[in-house]
């Protein structure tokens, strides 16, 4: 049977979200993988569904794609601030309790303390002492293990024995350059269809 993965991601906020998701199902199904995106319809909705409000219905449709999906491919650019987009954190969570693989990938390379402190630069400054110690304008500690992202999204890719692919594209091309996407399906593709690998530490492949 074909794995099935779900592509998690602010994709769904692009213009024309369906076409974007078109795209990447087909640059799935190339590599033997059944794209599944937040934005198609569940099969056998529940009825009573109809009566939530949208949101909530979304949320629930959402999270049973997950449970319906052999793993995550989730686009960790930094959405709207120094870090991922929180809705698509919340599912590599989900995913990661449900057993899944997470496969990640962004468009930008620098590391998440680097983003942070220039986030916190342009709202109060930030703070540094003798020990190379920083803080933000609120004394708040800036998170600095030289990862990507905060360190419980790539503990789950590594823990669930998925990869994070990295990929320095143009500023006005960070949402529409799928080169970084499709080498992390092809790295998704190579696992989920190849016999069982032992978890352990993602393996990061970057391009500057």
């Amino acid at each position: 049977m074909i794995p099935r993965v779900y592509l998690a991601g602010p994709d769904v906020f692009l213009p024309d979200p369906h076409g974007w998701a078109a795209r990447r199902r087909a640059i799935c199904l190339a590599h033997g993988l059944e794209g599944v995106s937040p934005l198609d319809p569940l099969p056998d909705e529940p009825a009573d569904w109809a009566a939530l409000a949208e949101w909530r219905r979304i949320a629930l449709r959402n999270e049973a794609h997950l449970r319906r999906c052999d793993a995550v491919i989730a686009n960790l650019t930094p959405f709207r601030g120094p870090s991922a987009d929180v809705g698509t954190v919340y599912e590599i969570g989900f995913a990661r309790a449900l057993g899944r693989r997470v496969f990640a990938y962004a468009n930008v390379v620098t590391k998440f303390a680097a983003r942070t402190m220039e986030h916190a630069a342009t709202h109060g400054g930030v703070i540094g002492s003798a020990g190379q110690v920083w803080r933000d304008a609120d004394g708040m500690l800036v998170e600095d293990f030289e990862l990507f992202d905060n360190l419980m999204i790539e503990a789950a890719i590594a823990e669930s024995g998925g990869a994070l692919v990295l990929d320095a594209s143009e500023p006005e091309q960070r949402w529409t350059d799928l080169a970084a996407f499709e080498r992390c399906v092809a790295l998704a593709a190579k696992e989920l269809q190849g016999p069982p690998s032992l978890q352990g530490p993602p393996r990061a492949e970057q391009e500057t």
